[in-house]
């Protein structure tokens, strides 16, 4: 129920977007943020309730919104199962499933990953990531699933976050992912090289661009599927950018499977895969995209660490339904 309103605003533009006539009339609120408070019911037009962003108003309408206290911005231990892979006074190896955001921010200030490790660690968490994400060296997207790093000291995360900034090049460090992904790659192994930088059209994106940071990502297909409709792919990171394997494979035009953000224009294909395969797909709800391997050195021992992921169910029974045609 949303509280008292902060702001009434009255449309002065008949059918302009609420997200727009809100940014326009309230400059303190970002538009990512008052479309973020839109979608949480924290808008009404006269007594309804408006959820949708991108509703267009009638000139007059008499639009309230209701701005609620900020978070506490100190994120507190919660139990939530971990899968924890390795574990020693260092550092800690979690295999996250798909769906478990990483560190709080705007809109998961709780059911984190890090809310997960301050419960399973107490105090026993570098602060080096600040008091929203101690420890954390390394992410993975939300509906990413897989092998995740988390350091336990100070001197483990510095350690940890210099082979990452490495990137591999003279260590151990070693990410590899396991992808579903449109269609079948021209050659059987290559490399994406292609900078990365936010796309200035939609901020919540990652697209190639000139002015981006290096990214490179190498590819090999391991198997297809479906008479070629559907790849499986390995992709092994040199870099460690946002999105990095989801665009670049959609750079490349072979989006994952279940991407709602790079693959759109690829929905369509869908319907030409078995029926078992189509609602396995409509199952999964996320990118096929998973962890699978994750090696580096030991930040206290220097002795070579390497964890291997089998595929997560709704991987494996999308993979088993391509399989079966």
């Amino acid at each position: 129920m949303m509280g008292e309103p902060d702001a009434v605003v009255t449309a002065d533009v008949a059918r302009e977007r609420l997200d727009r006539l809100l940014a326009r009339r309230l400059a303190d609120l970002s538009r990512s943020r008052l479309k973020a408070l839109i979608e949480a019911g924290h808008v009404r037009i006269g007594g309804r309730t408006m959820t949708d962003a991108s509703h267009r108003v009638n000139l007059g309408d008499q639009v309230s919104i209701a701005v609620p206290a900020p978070e506490d911005p100190t994120p507190k231990g919660e139990d939530i199962p971990l899968a924890v892979v390795f574990e020693d006074e260092h550092l800690i190896v979690i295999d996250k499933p798909a769906g478990l955001v990483v560190h709080p921010a705007a809109g998961h200030w709780t059911g984190t990953l890090v809310n997960a490790l301050i419960a399973h660690c107490g105090d026993s968490l570098s602060g080096i990531g600040g008091v929203r994400r101690p420890g954390i060296v390394h992410r993975l997207d939300k509906d990413t699933s897989g092998l995740l790093v988390v350091a336990k000291t100070d001197r483990a995360h510095a350690l940890l976050s210099a082979q990452f900034a490495d990137h591999g090049r003279t260590g151990p460090l070693v990410r590899a992912y396991v992808a579903l992904v449109w269609d079948a790659p021209a050659r059987e192994a290559f490399t994406i090289d292609a900078p990365l930088d936010r796309d200035p059209h939609a901020r919540e994106k990652i697209a190639v661009r000139a002015s981006g940071r290096h990214a490179v990502t190498h590819v090999e297909v391991e198997e297809t599927f479906a008479g070629d409709l559907v790849s499986q792919v390995r992709c092994r990171l040199e870099t460690g950018r946002t999105h990095q394997i989801r665009v670049h494979m959609a750079h490349a035009g072979h989006p994952l499977l279940g991407d709602e953000t790079y693959a759109r224009g690829f929905r369509t294909k869908a319907a030409r895969l078995g029926d078992e395969a189509r609602d396995a797909l409509a199952a999964l709800g996320r990118q096929a995209l998973h962890a699978a391997v994750l090696g580096f050195a030991h930040p206290a021992t220097g002795a070579a660490m390497r964890f291997e992921s089998p595929l997560p169910a709704d991987l494996a029974r999308l993979i088993a339904a391509l399989r079966r045609g």
